[in-house]
């Protein structure tokens, strides 16, 4: 097997993509936080920057692609970069080098636990926080990882597939999201105030960033700078297009104006969506995907969300979660073995059910592995330690209790 240059190029830059997107998105989670809140915020997804990576380098990426344990996890066989070398894997990376290949996948290994923290802000003790992340990453990522896109992976071998990160990025964290803020408990005000963002600029600057990255995200996914990356980068800008435009509608028929807010957001949840299917489905099925997800989320966000009284802080479980289960099954709706011969079959709108059925079951399996995990992780950590912060604290704004320090000291007292 040969290096191509040209290749190996491309992917350096789109796992620098994929790597400023955990800022992007401290600043997207940050703007949407209350001002008390705004350094934790960004220090909870920040601060994965680095134990992502030191996990990655250590059993990150050996449990997650090295030598398949029962069809659930790898081996230790590549701990500490062990045989990870400058050389192609032919089983991964046929024409860029093995390092290269770990470094891009270490990024999504950053990203993902950091989506969670959207969901538990503004009441979690950061040292608890820590723990978890650490802990979450090494159970419920790197064995997912493993199972969808490892060899001999469960999940791969049922003929599912997700091209950059449905199943194993956007549901995993948004059901976790889901069940940690359920087991940590609501902010103390929570339905007796009305929670604002603080900062929309960031939160638009953030979306900038993270639809920037997302070309990286899922165009690298293709691991080479050839048709396929193309055809990704192109169905990723046109389903966050149109859920932004969706989105907008949306706020404009509801409430008779659109919000930058919501722009934003129908950016995200666009963007979400069509990462399991990016280089699966034709261009014209980003068109349908982006248009349907923000009505979907929306619906979440608002009306279930009512009902069930959950808090999801920042909406992660709303837009990862349901985004991606939604992405999961366009996938399984509208892929083109034409477009990427990975796919084993078409999907169900050219008349074959396989992977329909494959898609739904990888659905189901990655819903509940993630929440059986997340629900024993938090379990046993409230046995020992405690993971919430106190009222008094939470009421005194956890940038100064967590980390003595204050985002905008002129503003101090007005929360």
């Amino acid at each position: 097997m040969e290096i191509s240059l040209a290749n190996s190029a491309f992917l350096i830059m789109c796992a620098a993509f994929v790597f400023l997107m955990t800022p992007g998105l401290a600043l997207f989670y940050s703007g949407l936080e209350r001002r008390k809140n705004a350094l934790n915020t960004l220090m909870s997804c920040f601060f994965i920057c680095g134990v992502g990576s030191v996990l990655w380098v250590l059993v990150g990426y050996s449990l997650s692609f090295g030598t398949d344990h029962g069809g659930v996890i790898g081996s230790l066989s590549n701990v500490l970069f062990n045989g990870v070398s400058s050389e192609p894997n032919e089983l991964y990376s046929n024409t860029v080098p093995e390092s290269l290949f770990a470094i891009f996948q270490m990024m999504f290994a950053i990203i993902t636990p950091a989506l969670i923290c959207g969901a538990i802000a503004g009441r979690m003790r950061f040292s608890a926080l820590f723990i978890f992340i650490t802990i979450w990453t090494l159970i419920v990522y790197y064995p997912l990882a493993h199972m969808v896109w490892g060899d001999g992976g469960f999940i791969r071998e049922l003929g599912a597939v997700d091209f950059a990160g449905g199943n194993v990025v956007h549901i995993s964290s948004g059901i976790s999201g889901l069940v940690a803020c359920i087991m940590l408990g609501k902010r103390r005000e929570y339905g007796v105030v009305s929670y604002r963002p603080h900062n929309i600029p960031f939160v638009i600057l953030g979306a900038g960033l993270l639809w920037f990255g997302w070309f990286g995200f899922n165009g690298g996914s293709a691991l080479a700078a050839d048709g396929l990356a193309v055809h990704a980068i192109l169905t990723t800008n046109t389903s966050a297009a149109m859920a932004l435009l969706s989105w907008m509608l949306l706020e404009k028929v509801l409430h008779g104006k659109p919000t930058v807010l919501g722009a934003a957001t129908g950016a995200v949840v666009g963007l979400v969506a069509i990462t399991p299917g990016a280089g699966f489905v034709p261009v014209w099925a980003s068109l349908i995907i982006g248009a349907l997800v923000s009505p979907i989320c929306y619906f979440t966000m608002t009306k279930i969300k009512a009902v069930f009284k959950y808090d999801d802080a920042l909406d992660a479980f709303g837009c990862h979660g349901i985004g991606g289960i939604w992405g999961g099954i366009a996938t399984g709706l509208f892929t083109q073995k034409s477009i990427n011969g990975a796919a084993q079959w078409d999907g169900l709108l050219f008349g074959n059910t396989k992977l329909f059925i494959a898609q739904i079951v990888s659905i189901v399996i990655t819903i509940l592995f993630s929440a059986i995990a997340t629900f024993v992780i938090l379990f046993v950590m409230k046995k020992f330690i405690a993971i919430r912060v106190t009222p008094a604290q939470e009421a005194q704004g956890i940038d100064i209790s967590e980390h003595n320090e204050m985002a905008y000291p002129s503003f101090t007292g007005l929360d």
